[in-house]
């Protein structure tokens, strides 16, 4: 991670509310960095998007023999290999329903398929699970994975449980590793890899549905455990967007999985052009990745405000199609202490939400090894947050969860790979 210097850390004792303060932080000094203004944002700059994307394609979903994974499969695709092999395509709704209706992970144990097909299918297909190298459950019930992949790469996925109800979000990851070297993020130490495929992003849900045994999908009527995903695992999800927005479809088909379009948030630090599609194709929630209120504070702890800045950002959730007042755009703010939670930065991220249907989380600072930032303290938080709740936003500090698993995102696959050159 490289060295930050930041101008109002040399003063001892800073005083948040002095106009030499206001005037370090506020003003937006710094020249944009091939900036591309709101007009520009065509079908081209997704395509240069998508094009440096297919550079960390993941491998095909195929195993050495030949098999090739069902999961993360679209329907027209497994009608398809269907008819490859001398089925007739009405097969695919069949499987489709025991693969995500009822994680079924064994032909065998598909009832309502004729012992001969079952025996076909186990020929050609598998239906596939990353593998679970460590389960850590925290003493605050929330749950985190480290999957492997056939490949030997890893990701993270964290279960969340709802403090007051039989609930919880699902963080899934989209990438191995992360492009965006955000400073104050364990993923952002971690190059990027690769991107993960939709059987591999599909995968991390229906793995953490084994583990709490919630199959099949529960009804309307019946409580649901895993009852939210959110894409904010590790990696940038718009930078692997076409794999993301397959996996979602997947999740959000009625006769499988079934989660609702308004139970799925996708997270993103500002991949402007991207989110414009997003909206349009897949009318998921929306939270952005701020942390910061000015470009100059941005553009050194979010590298990509240097490509899409705030100015930007905030015409693109305005865009947003899925927001509304029922479905506000959540914007995740990570307190850290000296840095970005002064009463300036509280009000001047009122001045940025004011005309969204916005909600703001709080985000205390999880500390990791080597990270030069400290949590805000206890009073601080308090003292940003009623300024955005004085204002009308629902601004929520959030409890720290996980803390004694390696919760900061990153953390237990840096722990894996140490572990393993140590062997």
């Amino acid at each position: 991670m490289p060295h930050l210097t930041f101008p109002w850390k040399s003063a001892p004792s800073p005083c948040y509310g002095s106009a030499a303060m206001i005037a370090l932080k506020h003003p937006d000094t710094l020249p944009r960095i091939n900036s591309i203004a709101s007009d520009d944002l065509n079908e081209a700059e997704r395509e240069r998007i998508r094009a440096k994307s297919a550079l960390f394609a993941p491998p095909e979903a195929r195993l050495e023999d030949g098999r090739r994974d069902l999961v993360g499969m679209s329907r027209e695709e497994l009608a398809t290999l269907m008819t490859e092999i001398g089925e007739k395509p009405f097969r695919a709704k069949q499987i489709w329903h025991w693969i995500y209706h009822q994680g079924a992970t064994d032909f065998s144990k598909m009832s309502t398929i004729a012992k001969p097909l079952q025996a076909k299918l186990a020929e050609h297909f598998i239906v596939g699970r990353p593998t679970t190298t460590t389960e850590q459950t925290s003493v605050d019930a929330t749950r985190k994975f480290l999957f492997r992949f056939r490949d030997g790469q890893e990701a993270e996925t964290v279960y969340i449980p709802d403090r007051k109800e039989d609930r919880g979000a699902v963080c899934i990851s989209s990438q191995v590793g992360c492009t965006l070297s955000c400073t104050f993020c364990h993923t952002g130490t971690q190059k990027l890899v690769r991107n993960l495929g939709p059987a591999e992003i599909v995968g991390q849900f229906m793995a953490a549905r084994d583990s709490y045994k919630e199959w099949p999908s529960p009804s309307a009527d019946m409580p649901r455990f895993l009852s939210t995903i959110v894409l904010m695992g590790m990696g940038e999800p718009l930078y692997n967007y076409d794999n993301v927005a397959k996996a979602m479809r997947i999740v959000m088909d009625g006769e499988g999985i079934a989660l609702s379009r308004r139970r799925i948030t996708l997270s993103t630090s500002g991949v402007v052009p991207m989110m414009d599609r997003c909206g349009e194709e897949l009318g998921v929630g929306l939270a952005i990745s701020l942390h910061a209120v000015t470009n100059e504070l941005r553009d050194q702890i979010v590298p990509l405000n240097r490509k899409y800045p705030i100015e930007e950002l905030m015409a693109a959730c305005k865009r947003y199609p899925a927001a509304s007042n029922s479905r506000r755009i959540t914007f995740e703010y990570i307190m850290l202490r000296g840095v970005n939670d002064s009463e300036a930065d509280a009000r001047e991220l009122v001045r940025l939400i004011k005309d969204l249907p916005a909600k703001v989380n709080l985000i205390p600072f999880n500390p990791w090894p080597g990270s030069e930032f400290r949590p805000s303290t206890k009073e601080q938080l308090a003292k940003f947050a009623k300024i955005v709740m004085d204002a009308g936003f629902a601004a929520p500090i959030r409890t720290p969860r996980g803390q004694d698993i390696l919760a900061a995102c990153g953390q237990l696959k840096t722990e894996s790979e140490r572990q393993r050159k140590s062997v």
